[in-house]
């Protein structure tokens, strides 16, 4: 992704769900975060990692999940381990990941983009990719037939009319 695709989808986002949630995605950050508005700054804000269109999508996506009680919180009150995780945190990692990298992956589709999931240990334990990839797509399967979370719906149908995309289908998320 280019800047200028970058700078679109923070425009994209912050003049419509971030706009009516007081929340702005930010390219600033090293690393990403989620900073709750506070009394230096009035609106929430999202800053994803390196410039990287991925990292956006996939901090987004954790943003559209995020009730409105963990979007008062600082990275909205989750544990984080970085690299190097046990097999038990990399269990957890992977339990709560699920969610929000099956909407990432959906927000990749409309916006025509590739994806890959992310089991973000390094330097740990050695991983099952494929196991918690089949989890994803069983996840992203079952949103298309329950219906996306709302926030999730609005801002994948947002991504999807600005890139022109087809109405997403299950034959859309194979591996």
């Amino acid at each position: 992704m280019t800047i200028n695709q970058n700078q679109a989808l923070i425009r994209l986002f912050n003049r419509g769900l971030g706009k009516q949630f007081r929340t702005r995605l930010i390219d600033l950050g090293s690393e990403p975060l989620y900073l709750p508005a506070d009394a230096q700054c009035p609106f929430h804000r999202i800053y994803f990692a390196h410039g990287f269109f991925s990292s956006a999508l996939h901090e987004l996506a954790h943003w559209t999940l995020a009730g409105k009680a963990r979007r008062q919180r600082l990275d909205y009150g989750y544990w984080y381990h970085p690299d190097g995780r046990d097999a038990q945190q990399q269990a957890e990692f992977e339990r709560v990941e699920v969610k929000p990298q099956a909407i990432e992956w959906a927000l990749h589709q409309a916006a025509a983009m590739p994806f890959n999931v992310s089991v973000d240990n390094l330097g740990g334990i050695e991983v099952d990719r494929r196991a918690f990839q089949l989890r994803v797509q069983a996840q992203v399967r079952c949103y298309l037939v329950q219906g996306f979370p709302p926030r999730a719906a609005a801002l994948i149908e947002d991504v999807r009319r600005h890139y022109r995309t087809p109405v997403l289908t299950s034959q859309q998320f194979e591996f």
